[in-house]
């Protein structure tokens, strides 16, 4: 996968090397381009913004900067080309990881960000904001499968929307929202994004499993996790995961996945299928 992301700061994007993005680079399953989008501003102070028309506060992103910026990432040419890709941040061990050692095959989800009108071979281009659609756990498995994402990182009150208008040209766009607040820019939203959607592409965990047993891959929240040592600070380990019996510790699991989601995001479970024993660990019958 080829990442791009075009902002105002690009030493914001300094983490998008580190841990497992810096693993994935080093693999060679990720590489990360992050342009400065001053460099397509063309007056003596590269100003990217300017007052927004019919008054009101703050400044708006100039689409005469926009545009170009656009044009060269897409297709990898012009200043785009010049940006230097982003390394590891340091080198990691080399040590096999769960799957290799189990011989579990890589192995992608199907789904597929593509309308009714699209060209699929278009790359992403996603704009995080405030107005977008909410960002979901089935937009990260889906982009999980593209080749090639942009990132345009909007400031102050926007990007002018000529330029998201525009780039339906080139790219196959979605505004995106990470949540009911506001941001002062798109730099956080686009880690939150791309570490969504780089940890499912196949090799990036090294654990399959540690993905499909998420939050929210079943439609619920993923209940409590322990670990050593079996008591601390008075508070004990539930007993059941010690009985060795694996079906009845995957039914305790999800019984407390149901609970947990119940109570803190009740309306995820209109979209879960219950069976019996469900309803009854939720008291519905």
């Amino acid at each position: 996968m080829r990442l791009d992301v075009i902002t105002i700061f690009p030493e914001y994007l300094e983490p998008l090397r580190h841990a497992l993005l810096g693993k994935a680079i080093e693999q060679n399953i990720l590489s990360v381009g992050v342009h400065d989008l001053r460099q397509w501003a063309t007056d003596v102070h590269k100003s990217v913004d300017d007052s927004p028309y019919g008054g009101g506060p703050g400044m708006v992103m100039k689409p005469a900067v926009w545009g170009p910026a656009l044009d060269d990432v897409a297709q990898g040419c012009g200043l785009a080309a010049l940006t230097k890709e982003l390394s590891s941040s340091l080198p990691h061990k080399d040590k096999a990881r769960h799957d290799d050692v189990e011989g579990v095959d890589p192995q992608r989800y199907q789904d597929i960000s593509v309308r009714e009108g699209e060209d699929p071979s278009l790359p992403l281009l996603i704009v995080p904001t405030p107005a977008g659609k909410p960002f979901t756990q089935a937009d990260a498995r889906a982009w999980s499968n593209e080749e090639h994402i942009v990132f345009a990182c909007g400031r102050y009150e926007g990007i002018d929307q000529r330029v998201i208008d525009d780039a339906h040209n080139r790219y196959r766009v979605r505004e995106v929202s990470i949540g009911d607040y506001v941001l002062i820019g798109g730099e956080v939203a686009v880690l939150v994004i791309a570490e969504a959607v780089v940890r499912l592409i196949p090799g990036v965990l090294g654990n399959r499993r540690s993905h499909e047993e998420d939050s929210f891959s079943d439609g619920l929240l993923e209940g409590p996790s322990y670990t050593k040592p079996r008591e601390w600070r008075g508070l004990e380990v539930p007993e059941v995961l010690f009985s060795g019996n694996h079906a009845k510790v995957e039914r305790w699991r999800r019984d407390q996945a149901l609970l947990r989601t119940q109570q803190v995001r009740p309306e995820l479970l209109d979209g879960v299928k219950l069976d019996h024993h469900d309803k009854k660990v939720l008291g519905l019958q």
